[in-house]
C-alpha cells in the first residue's frame, strides 16, 4: 500500500509546487455572478458554494497538488453544507488532487475511532463497511495525548492515509499555551513535536518523512527552524501565508 506522505510528495514533485489550496468558503465573498443563479436561502447558498469551489479546483488542479477544505465553513450550513463538503472532496479526487480535510478533531477512545472511521477508514455496518468521506489526510488535535491519536495512526497504517497533527499554530495567541516552558526547559510545542516524531516512526516512507505529520504556522519562522531540528522526519503543513502575515522568504532549512 502506498504511503500517504510519499503520495503527497510525488504530487508536489509532479506539479513543482509545494502549496495547498485552502477552501474556507464564505458566502458573502462568493461572486454575485454565481450567487445570483440560486435562491437566496440555505440551499441556494450551498449550491453557490459548491459551484464556486468546483470552479477553483478546475482552475488549479493541474498546478496545485492538494486541496484543504475546512469543515467548519460547511458545517455552518447544516446537513446540506456537510454534503457539499463531501462532494468537494470527491470532486477534487477526480481531478487527481490530494485531499486534506481540515477538521482538527481531538478526542479519545471510541469517539476518536469514530472520527477516524468517518474520514480515513470505514464505517462498520452489519455485514459490510462503508467509506464515508475517504480523504487522504486530516488535521487533528493532540492535546488529549496519544489516546486521541492512536485510532488515526491505526487507520493510516491500514488504509494508507495520513494526518497533520496541530503543533505550533499560526494565530497570534497560540503562545499563551504552546510557548509555555516545561520543567525540562522545552516549550509545549517542542514537546509536542518530539511526540509527533515518535508517533510517526512506523509510517516513514521512501523520502524519509512520516505520514504522521504536523501543522506549524508560517508566522513563526524561528520556531519552524527549531522544530525542523527536533523533528527531522516530520513533514510540515504550514498555514498562515498571506493574510495572516506569513512570507515567502527563503529559509535555510528544509520543510
Amino acid at each position: 500500500m502506498e504511503n500517504a506522505i510519499d503520495k503527497l510528495i510525488e504530487k508536489i514533485k509532479q506539479t513543482n509546487n509545494p502549496t495547498v489550496m485552502g477552501l474556507d468558503p464564505r458566502y458573502d465573498m462568493i461572486p454575485e455572478c454565481i450567487k445570483s443563479k440560486y435562491s437566496q436561502n440555505l440551499e441556494g447558498a450551498c449550491d453557490a458554494i459548491l459551484e464556486f469551489s468546483k470552479a477553483l479546483i478546475d482552475a488549479t488542479y493541474d498546478i496545485i497538488p492538494a486541496v484543504k477544505p475546512n469543515i467548519a465553513f460547511y458545517e455552518m450550513f447544516g446537513t446540506k453544507g456537510v454534503e457539499v463538503f463531501k462532494q468537494i472532496c470527491e470532486y477534487a479526487r477526480t481531478k487527481g488532487m490530494i485531499t486534506i480535510a481540515d477538521i482538527k478533531r481531538g478526542d479519545i477512545g471510541s469517539t476518536a475511532t469514530a472520527y477516524s472511521n468517518a474520514y480515513l477508514g470505514k464505517t462498520p455496518l452489519q455485514n459490510q463497511e462503508e467509506l464515508i468521506f475517504d480523504v487522504d489526510f486530516v488535521t487533528i488535535n493532540p492535546y488529549l495525548g496519544v489516546d486521541g491519536v492512536k485510532p488515526f495512526i491505526e487507520d493510516c497504517k491500514k488504509y494508507g492515509k495520513g494526518v497533520f497533527v496541530i503543533d505550533k499554530t499560526s494565530n497570534p495567541s497560540s503562545g499563551e499555551l504552546q510557548d509555555l516552558k516545561l520543567e525540562n526547559g522545552r516549550t509545549i510545542y517542542e514537546e509536542v513535536a518530539i511526540l509527533i516524531e515518535k508517533w510517526g516512526e512506523e509510517l516513514r516512507g521512501k523520502y524519509g518523512y512520516s505520514s504522521i505529520s504536523s501543522v506549524v504556522g508560517a508566522t513563526y519562522p524561528k520556531q519552524l527552524e527549531e522544530l525542523r531540528r527536533l523533528a527531522p522526519h516530520t513533514f510540515f503543513l504550514i498555514p498562515g501565508y498571506g493574510a495572516q502575515g506569513g512570507k515567502a522568504r527563503r529559509h535555510s532549512f528544509r520543510i
